[in-house]
């Protein structure tokens, strides 16, 4: 793919746009008044992958509490503002690396105005938010029903509203739950803006139906080179958005490095319990981010075998046991019980001869 280029966007230390690598998003569940939990969830997200976290600030002591949540994480920190001028600048005195507003629900011209100001003053990025479900009375008139066209005009007249007040350090996010929708919605906006796309399917779903609208979404619109950061929203635990979006930018190219896991759909022929095998697999080797291997979990000897040499360390079951396979080649047979950990020490092994 060929990305979209637009103009570079610094956020905290961490840079989007102008070709730089699509960053992971996602969003704390906490109150953000509660600042032991939600630094615990962030350092969680972090270890998981998570690049950019944001919070929800709908009340003063939630803005003022950014300072000290800020002081203890390591990513850079965005405040989600709506309604209210003054929790913008409040976010922004106590440190928001970013904030997030739609400035059609944030008051009056002068009310946003006050706060591109102060945003200006400590040059801190505004991220401009529009939803399919935020759009505007005359322009669900105007082209009879929420539309791609209606969003796209709608994000668009409030950038020229910034950017007409002399600020135009900005970043932008169009969204939908309708995954078709949101798709021509970002075709037409990377088409008539340099600024930064933050892309997702908002209000996707739970866990299961949230992933194949992100999955789908979001695929096609990277692979069309559109966007700068994502985040896959998730009815769930935000750790869960943090493992789709990375294994989205890999399928796609975007991302390299962290353990790939493969594994085969079971059938009657196996007997061993390969649904919770490959879900611990999957699970356990999110720890060992820093290589970039391939792993099988086969679940019978028709494919299993053959799968697993194609990968750097494989599993092919047997009748209450396993092959354990490294490189192609059979390394020893071992236990159900003990195909786990045999798998976990092959990785450390690996680990520890890259570092």
């Amino acid at each position: 793919m060929t990305r979209k280029e637009t103009r570079t966007v610094r956020i905290g230390d961490r840079v989007i746009g102008g070709g730089n690598p699509v960053l992971i998003q996602s969003m704390c569940n906490t109150r953000t008044e509660d600042v032991s939990a939600t630094v615990e969830q962030i350092l969680e997200l972090e270890r998981a992958g998570c690049e950019i976290i944001r919070v929800a600030v709908p009340t003063m002591e939630a803005a003022e509490a950014l300072k000290n949540i800020k002081s203890r994480i390591h990513i850079p920190l965005v405040a989600d503002i709506h309604f209210d001028y003054r929790l913008a600048m409040g976010a922004i005195e106590h440190g928001a690396d970013k904030i997030r507003i739609n400035p059609g629900n944030i008051g009056s011209e002068d009310r946003v105005r006050a706060v591109v100001e102060k945003a200006k003053e400590r040059e801190i990025p505004i991220r401009i938010g529009v939803n399919s479900g935020s759009l505007e009375k005359h322009l669900i008139e105007k082209y009879k029903g929420v539309t791609a066209e209606g969003i796209v005009e709608s994000a668009l007249d409030k950038v020229k509203m910034v950017e007409d007040m002399g600020y135009d350090n900005l970043v932008v996010s169009i969204k939908s739950s309708d995954v078709m929708m949101c798709v021509k919605a970002h075709e037409l906006i990377a088409a008539k803006t340099c600024y930064p796309l933050h892309v997702g399917i908002t209000e996707a779903g739970t866990l299961s139906s949230g992933n194949i609208k992100s999955a789908i979404g979001l695929g096609i619109i990277l692979n069309e080179g559109i966007g700068d950061t994502i985040r896959v929203s998730l009815t769930g635990a935000p750790i869960e958005e943090i493992k789709s979006a990375k294994l989205i930018l890999k399928t796609l190219g975007l991302r390299k490095g962290g353990v790939t896991v493969v594994s085969c759909p079971t059938c009657g022929r196996t007997r061993i319990d390969l649904i919770s095998l490959a879900g611990q697999v999957e699970n356990m080797v999110t720890e060992f981010d820093s290589l970039d291997v391939k792993v099988a979990v086969m679940g019978c000897v028709v494919n299993g075998p053959g799968e697993a040499r194609e990968a750097d360390l494989g599993i092919a079951g047997g009748i209450k046991e396993g092959l354990l396979i490294k490189k192609g080649q059979v390394v020893r047979k071992l236990p159900e019980a003990e195909l786990l950990p045999a798998l976990r020490e092959e990785l450390m092994k690996l680990k520890a001869e890259r570092e």
